[in-house]
């Protein structure tokens, strides 16, 4: 249990970290961008063409680096530990996400931000003590073939919507980058060949390539968020996708569970998790840091010199 906490704590700080550069990068490119034509949709959300730019951006390609360390610690932690608790622990890089936005984004954190990081930090606490062994994560091949459909609807699905709604899709593409997150733990943690390893078990597991849609998809909406709308809206509303779905199918489904007589506790947890990271980022919309209008410039991000992920 306490090496698949220590292995989601450095998850969630590989998935903050990079949320923040990857949207250093994003911003940067999207100055550089925003009078050039053809870069936006006619609805006014970001053509292909300027997330392939965003994504050059030296900022943005460390900030996937650490996404992809991320993903492996986070999919070794979803082994290890009940749903609800490695995603909650996973997603509570909102934390991160905030408190590195006051260097690298200029924001300065409100003490509503503090209190409600406060709230995601006893809350990860209480999760932790409540939370059992768990499940075996066996469920039948049909489970991973619907698994593997409904991962490409929500991607597929998504990116059309997201392109057709344009601005007013960033809390959209959060979210649906979040069920995308959410559809690779649970893709991880049904995957078949693992223990023992089997190549050939895995590769003709159809989880694997929803785990493959769910997190090449997740990603993409995500960058898409960040262009469209503040950082840590974007990943407020992927806290939520990324959490309650995957944490009720551990129980419901898998077999994850509190210890006994904890259920209350995990409960209570979870919810608050949930909660204060959501409130993190309603306190973090733009307006509440006094934010300049659209029309107004935004002044150059300054990174630090020398600039060192840990």
């Amino acid at each position: 249990m306490l090496i698949g906490l220590l292995t989601a704590v450095a998850a969630s700080i590989c998935y903050g970290t990079g949320s923040v550069l990857q949207a250093v990068g994003s911003r940067k490119s999207a100055r550089h961008q925003a009078a050039a034509a053809g870069q936006l949709t006619e609805h006014g959300g970001p053509s292909l063409s300027s997330t392939a730019k965003a994504a050059m951006t030296w900022e943005f390609i460390v900030g996937t680096i650490l996404d992809f360390v991320g993903f492996g610690l986070g999919a070794l932690a979803a082994r290890m530990l009940p749903l609800f608790l490695s995603q909650t622990v996973i997603s509570a890089n909102l934390v991160i996400t905030a408190v590195l936005s006051v260097r690298l984004l200029g924001i300065r954190l409100t003490r509503a931000e503090w209190t409600s990081i406060g709230v995601v930090c006893s809350a990860l606490v209480l999760l932790a003590t409540a939370a059992g062994p768990e499940g075996s994560g066996h469920t039948p091949i049909a489970t991973h073939w619907w698994l593997l459909a409904i991962s490409l609807l929500l991607m597929a699905g998504g990116t059309v919507l997201v392109r057709v709604l344009g601005a007013r899709a960033a809390i959209l593409a959060g979210l649906l980058s979040g069920l995308g997150f959410g559809a690779l733990g649970v893709g991880v943690r049904i995957l078949n060949g693992i223990d023992p390893f089997d190549p050939a078990t895995v590769l003709t597991d159809p989880a694997l390539y929803a785990i493959l849609v769910a997190g090449v998809g997740g990603m993409y909406l995500h960058t898409v968020a960040l262009q469209i709308g503040s950082v840590n809206g974007a990943t407020a509303a992927l806290v939520v996708g990324e959490t309650v779905l995957p944490g009720m199918i551990g129980v419901w489904w898998l077999g994850d569970a509190s210890r006994p007589s904890f259920a209350w506790l995990a409960v209570l947890g979870f919810v608050l998790a949930v909660a204060g990271a959501v409130a993190v980022a309603w306190f973090g919309a733009p307006d509440s840091h006094g934010a300049e209008p659209e029309s107004t410039p935004p002044e150059p991000v300054r990174i630090p010199e020398p600039a060192r992920v840990p």
